[in-house]
């Protein structure tokens, strides 16, 4: 009787680190998929906010040369640490390459252009052609009319989001 009596005891010492074991295992399960999920969810809140830094001038009703030299920047910046270079024709969305397209402007000189990365590749050369996007930019306007009362060019923006990578891929701004 008393090695019955020892061999429940062990028999019951067993499940309970069987149990254990089990309650281990579903655990780790359960904290490993809610650790999935926050890096998932962190990930796509890391995209809206760059997708956010392009999308805010869409429906905009003030968008300026300035705005659209600053999403033109925000894209070079992109490329270069993606290591990219310019191209001539836009970004398909298959991977991270931003165009940033600048159409029916009264700059004969740039208009259809792809202005992203500008014409060189260092940052001086890039300086140097925004600055001349906004110098003309600001010289047709007052040429157009009035100095004293006339405003900016106004423009729109559209973007194109990619369905492979969830960011923005392209970013048209049309004369308004």
């Amino acid at each position: 009787m008393e090695n019955a009596s020892k061999a429940l005891l062990m028999a019951a010492g067993v499940l309970i680190g069987i149990l254990i074991l089990s309650l281990a295992v579903y655990l780790f399960a359960t904290f490993g998929s809610a650790s999935a999920e926050l890096h998932k969810e962190n990930e796509q809140n890391q995209i809206n906010q760059f997708n956010s830094q392009f999308t805010s001038y869409v429906g905009k009703d003030n968008v300026t040369i300035y705005d659209v030299i600053t999403a033109a920047n925000l894209a070079t910046e992109n490329n270069i640490n993606y290591e990219y270079t310019k191209r001539n024709t836009p970004g398909d969305g298959k991977d991270s390459y931003i165009s940033v397209q600048f159409i029916n402007s009264d700059i004969s000189d740039y208009n259809g252009r792809y202005i992203e990365r500008g014409f060189g590749s260092n940052s001086k050369d890039i300086t140097n052609y925004y600055n001349t996007l906004i110098t003309k930019d600001l010289a047709n306007m007052q040429s157009n009319s009035d100095p004293e009362t006339s405003d900016l060019t106004q423009y729109s923006c559209k973007t194109f989001i990619s369905e492979y990578t969830k960011r923005v891929y392209r970013v048209i701004f049309e004369k308004k």
